[in-house]
């Protein structure tokens, strides 16, 4: 192999591990409130809509008549460098960006290769993506909403308001409200069971209540997974809608899940594809706080 080989794949894996950290190349480009740095006015040379030094948060895509919402935690910082990056739903994203005046330019993206489970996000990721790398747009930024616009007419909708801050995976009381067998869309507990169900993790251990009896594990999170250990709970019989859900759970424990936060929702897919929904009890936490 070539050493000017040699270096281009060099290059090419430290971009790729820059661009997997939250700054993304753009540690230059204001603060991260939305608000930018004082002394940084955007635009080009004075002129056009204020659209550098902030982080402008995905709301949305209209492509083809069509409307899409875009997935949490969608967003993009463009640089008076030249550069811009971000998460379009899924992966960290840069590219080379062009701004004069109120037109943005973006040049060829740079992607991380993760793959997201939701396919919702991934979907998302490629319009955006096959969007931006289609030609020039026009910003117009009212406030805090910006909108990038093309000729044909597609639209990116952004907002620079800081999101709600997501629910912590643990020490969250997650209360199960739907149960799945992930061939079919998850079903909502019975009504006698509504806000009984749910599981806190915290210190290297799940506990909380299967519906019926209480529970008590191991379970140690990295990266997206769950591993669980074998389950404590009370030996309590109750009706047979409780009895049922609390089987569905027990199928978490004793082996490896997927889990998935989506701000307030946690979603757990077990080894043989059971799907538990939950969300995050904000009362409790309210409580904890005070």
């Amino acid at each position: 192999m070539s050493r000017h080989i040699v270096m281009h794949t060099q290059r090419l894996t430290l971009t790729l591990t820059a661009l997997a950290s939250a700054g993304l190349l753009l540690t230059a480009c204001g603060t991260e409130s939305g608000t930018g740095s004082e002394g940084d006015s955007g635009g080009s040379a004075g002129d056009g809509p204020r659209v550098t030094g902030v982080r402008w948060q995905v709301e949305s895509l209209t492509a083809g008549g069509r409307k899409h919402a875009a997935p949490e935690g969608a967003y993009l910082k463009i640089g008076k460098d030249g550069r811009a990056g971000g998460s379009y739903g899924c992966n960290h994203v840069g590219s080379d960006v062009s701004v004069k005046g109120d037109t943005l330019d973006f040049g060829k993206p740079l992607m991380t290769k993760r793959a997201c489970t939701d396919e919702g996000r991934m979907d998302f990721e490629k319009q955006l993506v096959r969007a931006l790398g289609e030609g020039e747009f026009t910003a117009k930024v009212d406030g805090d909403r910006m909108t990038l616009t093309t000729a044909k007419g597609d639209r990116v909708d952004f907002t620079s308001q800081p999101a709600e801050p997501a629910a912590p995976f643990t020490g969250t009381k997650w209360t199960v409200s739907a149960v799945g067998d992930g061939r079919t869309a998850a079903a909502p507990l019975p009504k006698a069971l509504e806000g009984k169900a749910h599981l806190t993790f915290a210190d290297g251990k799940v506990r909380g209540n299967l519906g019926c009896n209480d529970v008590t594990a191991k379970a140690e999170a990295a990266d997206g997974r769950i591993t669980f250990g074998a389950p404590t709970t009370t030996r309590k019989m109750c009706p047979g809608d409780a009895m049922t859900t609390e089987r569905k759970l027990l199928k978490l424990f004793d082996g490896k899940a997927r889990y998935e936060l989506a701000k307030d929702t946690l979603k757990l897919t077990a080894a043989d594809g059971t799907v538990i929904s939950a969300s995050a009890d904000r009362k409790d936490a309210e409580q904890k706080q005070k």
